[in-house]
């Protein structure tokens, strides 16, 4: 059988988020999602980009047990931890603490690390990455902050700045190699993994 004629791998999202899903669905080949449930917790003296490329890892293995260990896939794992003053900034879960966040992040830089896993379930590889995207936030004013978090409700995104969406109004400059990595999934770092275990991306398309 010629390589051209192989029946490409089943491609996994391990993700429950939205944004993810959303950015994989640019690439035009089709995916299943499995949530991977496991404890995001970070470990103790754990460094920012330690803690999102181990996540990402487990995530892209726990979905792989999910779905059975004899298919053959290609599983996407992503992890995003926010980085301020040398401490994680977490996703936020209420009004509170995006308000708190966006205050003491106002007129400041914030890194954001993107960890990217693929795990072939035929092989046990694992190919592994941190993009770092580097935010500089405005100086806004807290009834600017009010009014962005009650049209935005950003509560489910790490530093509470959805740059996606009306957030991208609280920045002032974003530095990163990679555009779709801010929004949770680096799709450049994505399309060189899956290209190098031999996916056919375009041709998928």
């Amino acid at each position: 059988m010629s390589e051209a004629s192989k029946t490409p791998p089943r491609l996994i999202l391990a993700s429950s988020s939205p944004y993810r899903r959303a950015l994989l669905e640019r690439l035009r080949m089709p995916f299943d999602v499995v949530s991977p449930d496991i404890d995001e917790t970070p470990l103790a003296g754990e460094t920012p980009e330690a803690t999102a490329v181990r996540l990402s890892i487990a995530k892209a293995r726990a979905a792989a047990g999910r779905i059975g260990g004899h298919a053959d896939a290609l599983v996407i794992g992503s992890d995003q931890v926010a980085t301020f003053d040398g401490k994680q900034i977490g996703k936020p879960g209420t009004h509170e603490k995006a308000v708190a966040q966006l205050q003491a992040m106002r007129g400041r830089s914030v890194e954001f690390h993107s960890a990217l896993c693929l795990f072939d379930s035929r092989t046990g590889d694992v190919q592994s990455a941190d993009i770092v995207t580097r935010v500089q936030f405005r100086r806004y004013s807290d009834a600017q902050i009010e009014t962005y978090l009650r049209t935005e409700t950003p509560y489910d995104c790490a530093g509470s700045a959805k740059a996606e969406g009306l957030g991208i109004a609280l920045l002032e400059a974003i530095d990163s190699n990679d555009p779709t990595a801010l929004i949770g999934l680096p799709l450049i770092a994505l399309t060189g993994m899956l290209l190098n275990a031999g996916y056919p991306v375009l041709g998928a398309a």
